[in-house]
């Protein structure tokens, strides 16, 4: 059973923290600080060790140069996420923000001691233990089910199906299938369906013969043709004419194709992975898409999950969208500001990787120094000040910590909700949520969510759109 130090001032947290990974059979010890944790523990039997950045007496960092080769999970608020990741620079193994999500901190931690307990490069190991896939970003239990479905039907010849919202990167994970296969040094021919006139998709697709209809002057091959030996990446699939989908779905069943106007059909050895935002089930009840062509495309589904849905994913996917905008630019080294990580992590990115993508583009085209700005992305949030959020002297007053008893059995979300009813009062919402290490809207949808909207009367609204005087 692995072992885990877990390094937390809060008491309340630290014991609602040990209830979980008990409940997740895991074996806990604790400590109040790292002093402590040095002086109490022998750092190297665990498996890892998750702290807190924000300590008393010294930084959760100052751990990680005494415990050898154990892993450090760093824990932080979002108002110092910056600091989070210098700290992964110092050693740590990986950070999760707080308030944090149970099923994220699980899968974080299964990682971990997973790549942990893996084999070296040299003993002969199988790839297939590396848990990543290269070129994609991600380590969130849904993106780890994308890979894990990557790494399986990749070297086979399956008919894929991916999907998921506009921007989530449905042809990445195509390249990522076609890269891995055994057709990797074959052509990947890339269609977007629904960029293609329906009177055209079909001569696209399938070419045609000289003197077909007018103004075919001599025969060309069609983009299924051009893949042969390779793969067909049909983007947007749900956008094809329904005359088109019969064709397509004889291609499909066939591995033949024949070119319009042509007598004679040819066969083809193309591997199709389709694409789409759309539910195609729904579409195929609707009439609006071919049942049949709907089950043969379905062998195996790869659905991708939103940014807002992939956690700490966020902030890995933008600064090394940084790093990329900022070579291309020809810029030195930037980084985000902590209102910039904050508004990053908080925003719900309707748009999702491409919206993100294009927020960090404008923001290296316009920041000025080496320092990315909250203003220069231009996402619409409100939040609490942050700038001078980091320092250890924003703790709790003594009248309002360890107002609970650590013994209760209160989750995170009953710590949240205990602490604002009896804190309230004399708080106003910005030091409500400055002392809950969230935004000010993220204070307030964790209100509506819960039913306690601020009372009437009180010194500031409730709404996100409002700040503090």
């Amino acid at each position: 059973m692995p072992e885990i130090l877990v390094i937390e001032d809060e008491s309340v947290i630290r014991a609602a923290l040990r209830r979980f990974l008990e409940r997740n059979k895991f074996r806990v010890a604790e400590a109040a600080s790292v002093s402590e944790a040095k002086s109490n523990h022998r750092l190297e039997r665990f498996d890892l060790i998750i702290t807190d950045l924000r300590l008393p007496g010294a930084p959760g960092t100052d751990i990680i140069q005494s415990c050898g080769d154990v892993p450090v999970l760093i824990m932080t608020s979002y108002a110092s996420l910056r600091s989070a990741v210098d700290a992964m620079r110092l050693g740590a193994v990986d950070y999760i923000a707080k308030p944090f999500d149970y099923d994220d901190l699980l899968a974080a931690i299964k990682r971990i001691l997973r790549e942990r307990s893996a084999p070296a490069p040299d003993s002969g190991a199988s790839p297939a233990t590396d848990p990543g896939v290269p070129g994609m970003i991600g380590s969130c239990a849904p993106m780890q089910v994308v890979q894990e479905r990557i790494r399986r039907v990749a070297p086979t010849s399956a008919t894929v199906l991916i999907t998921g919202e506009t921007g989530t990167g449905k042809e990445l994970v195509a390249r990522a299938i076609h890269s891995a296969s055994q057709r990797a040094d074959k052509p990947l021919v890339c269609v977007n369906c629904a960029a293609i006139p329906e009177t055209l998709i079909e001569s696209e697709l399938f070419g045609y013969e000289k003197g077909a209809f007018t103004g075919a002057a001599s025969n060309r091959i069609g983009l299924i043709e051009a893949a042969d030996g390779g793969t067909l990446f049909l983007d947007e699939i749900g956008e094809l004419p329904v005359e088109a989908q019969a064709r397509l779905l004889r291609f499909i069943q066939e591995g033949e194709i024949r070119a319009i106007g042509a007598v004679q059909s040819r066969k083809v050895d193309v591997r199709l992975i389709a694409a789409t935002h759309r539910n195609l089930k729904a579409l195929s009840e609707e009439g609006r898409f071919r049942p049949d062509l709907y089950y043969r495309i379905n062998v195996l589904q790869i659905s991708l999950p939103p940014l807002r849905e992939r956690g700490r994913d966020v902030l890995r996917i933008a600064e090394e969208l940084l790093r990329d905008a900022a070579r291309r630019h020809e810029r030195p080294a930037l980084h985000l500001s902590g209102e910039a990580v904050q508004a990053i992590t908080s925003y719900h990115w309707p748009g999702n990787v491409r919206e993100l993508e294009n927020a960090i583009e404008r923001a290296v085209i316009l920041c000025e120094g080496t320092e990315i700005p909250n203003q220069a992305l231009g996402i619409d949030l409100d939040l609490v000040d942050v700038g001078e959020l980091s320092g250890p002297e924003h703790t709790l007053p003594p009248d309002t910590r360890n107002t609970e008893d650590p013994s209760e059995d209160l989750s995170l979300e009953e710590y949240f909700q205990r602490f604002v009813l009896q804190n309230q009062d004399h708080m106003s919402e910005t030091e409500l949520a400055r002392k809950l290490g969230v935004s000010r809207k993220c204070l307030w949808e964790r209100r509506q969510r819960f039913g306690m909207p601020r009372r009437k009367g009180s010194s500031e609204e409730s709404g996100p759109g409002r700040r503090s005087a």
